[in-house]
């Protein structure tokens, strides 16, 4: 089963502006409780849509530039990009039927 993987602020247009699937970023830190308890569930949608969708983790603590650049004033965040583009703004831990449910009709 794959995972949410890291993403840096150097890596973001390649990974995530570039990529050929819809990615989601999920906007975190380690001392953020509700992102603690979304982890596993971003981890979960990262195995089930393998292949559909790019999941990854950006730490807002270590990289700032992007989080700063997608007005992310708080955490959790999810950000849907598609085409380069942001499509979908999530913010606050949500239970996974919800996120699925709001990430779909961009897959």
């Amino acid at each position: 089963m794959s995972s949410a993987a890291p993403v840096t602020d150097a890596a973001f247009q390649n990974e995530v502006l570039e990529s050929p699937i819809p990615v989601l970023v999920d906007f975190w830190a380690p001392w953020c409780g509700p992102c603690l308890a979304l982890g596993p569930i971003i981890d979960e949608i990262a195995g089930e849509l393998s292949g559909k969708l790019k999941v990854l983790k950006m730490n807002v603590d270590e990289e700032q530039d992007t989080a700063t650049g997608f007005q992310v004033m708080s955490i959790p965040t999810l950000i849907l990009f598609k085409n380069g583009q942001s499509v979908k703004h999530i913010v606050g831990a949500q239970p996974k039927d919800r996120l699925l449910a709001q990430i779909a009709s961009h897959l």
